[in-house]
């Protein structure tokens, strides 16, 4: 088993947080993003995205989401998905929220904006690029709003909608959008989930 990841980008991140915090232990395999365009590569993943979790079947499963997926089933301990039928909702909810409300805005204005992106995001429309990034901030002002009666985004527990805001609010600082310093419900959970172990994966 083995996971191929770019790792500079941040889905690849989100799948290494998932596992520091489960406690596993897995294989990857470092390519550059010009090598996600290769016949070979797509051949598995036509999207040309990473990561790819390959198994020892052969078996690839793609996209951040369901590769945490496969790792929550075969070790549901620490549930970072949710705990029964209320839970796993919740956290899909607000997972869904800051996976298309926030870490897409900022994806977009990187891929659009970025110089280093001119050769993998073609055509870059720059207006495009800049229209998302108040989408963004508008997103961090929701979980604020959240923030300022939950601990964790999804409630009383860290889990997989954090880490996957924790990347996207990291990952403004490349796609050149602030974070609002009157934000504080945010910025106190951000302090928080930055200082544990994990986001160092």
């Amino acid at each position: 088993m083995k996971i191929i990841e770019t790792q500079t980008a941040p889905n690849p991140r989100r799948v290494r947080i998932f596992l520091a915090e489960k406690g596993l232990a897995v294989a990857f395999e470092n390519r550059d993003l010009m090598s996600l365009k290769s016949e070979e590569f797509t051949s598995f993943n036509p999207e040309q995205r990473v990561p790819v979790l390959v198994l020892d079947d052969g078996t690839h499963i793609c996209e951040t989401v369901a590769i945490c997926r496969y790792f929550e089933e075969l070790q549901p301990n620490p549930p970072l998905m949710g705990a029964g039928p209320k839970g796993k909702a919740l956290v899909e909810m607000w997972q869904r929220r800051v996976e298309l409300g926030l870490f897409a805005h900022v994806a977009h204005a990187f891929r659009h904006l970025h110089p280093s992106m001119a050769a993998l995001e073609a055509p870059q429309v720059a207006a495009w690029g800049e229209a998302n990034k108040p989408k963004a901030v508008e997103a961090l002002a929701r979980l604020d709003r959240q923030l300022s009666v939950h601990p964790f985004i999804a409630g009383d527990a860290y889990t997989i909608a954090d880490i996957t805001a924790l990347v996207a609010v990291d990952f403004m600082k490349p796609a050149r959008i602030a974070r609002p310093p009157e934000l504080t419900h945010l910025n106190r959970w951000y302090e928080a989930v930055s200082s544990r172990p994990s986001a160092k994966a």
